[in-house]
């Protein structure tokens, strides 16, 4: 494969595919469409997954097969593999390359090398994911026959995982923000009920809810959220009584 002529215009479909979706919140569908994408350019790739870190442990993302997903998860049981080294020890350039895990490699990942051969796969090319603070993870990409991941493809891999990375971290962020907008929304619902319920001005209502969380140590939205549902509650209940009053 010639890198110049076909990975451009890969990273663009990619990149078009994924701005089409139009939710860029949707973090897993996001995953998924980075690995197809992967999958179909990286010249030799069988099958592909994204592992990240989450609370020490190792989970499996959007894997193309099932096989994927029990290499992902047998990495993080043994802590050993591709993955763990792109993630834990990259290289210069992100990128892990296993050539034959039936061969030259099996010394690397002793544990893990002759299960992902019985599993099917001899080459494995692991890309770490810089995708910001707090996030690790690798994109992964299996073959099925040894020495098929030459210099072409780790450079696709690599800008791959650029991508990638870009666009989970760009996902997180949307996710943070809309949830800072839905608390921000959450808390002015609960001003309103403390001023019609109280006869307090604004500041007066937001202090109570911060008092709340302070003496209750509980998180200043989820306060608001309490109150919002007890006032809905509230109504239904008042609701209820005026329907069995006039029956």
């Amino acid at each position: 494969m010639e890198v110049d002529d076909a990975l451009v215009p890969a990273l663009r479909r990619a990149a078009r595919d994924l701005v089409a979706q139009r939710n860029i919140r949707d973090l897993e569908q996001i995953l998924a469409g980075i690995v197809r994408a992967a999958v179909d350019t990286v010249h030799g790739a069988d099958a592909g997954g994204i592992s990240m870190t989450e609370h020490g442990t190792v989970t499996s993302r959007s894997p193309t097969n099932d096989a994927v997903t029990k290499l992902d998860a047998l990495q993080s049981d043994l802590y050993q593999g591709p993955c763990i080294t792109a993630i834990e020890e990259p290289s210069e350039d992100g990128v892990i390359a296993a050539d034959d895990l039936d061969g030259s490699d099996a010394a690397r990942w002793p544990d893990f090398a002759p299960q992902a051969v019985e599993a099917g796969y001899r080459s494995v090319l692991s890309t770490q994911l810089n995708a910001g603070p707090g996030m690790r993870a690798a994109l992964n990409l299996y073959a099925g026959e040894p020495h098929v991941f030459d210099t072409d493809a780790r450079t696709t891999a690599g800008l791959f995982g650029v991508q990638a990375a870009l666009l989970i971290y760009g996902s997180e962020q949307a996710f943070h923000l809309q949830r800072a907008v839905d608390n921000r929304d959450v808390i002015g619902q609960a001003k309103g009920i403390l001023m019609e319920r109280f006869t307090v001005d604004p500041d007066e209502a937001f202090q109570m809810l911060v008092r709340s969380s302070q003496e209750t140590n509980i998180k200043l939205a989820e306060v608001a959220r309490w109150l919002q549902n007890e006032a809905m509650q509230r109504r239904e209940t008042r609701r209820d009584a005026a329907t069995d009053s006039s029956r």
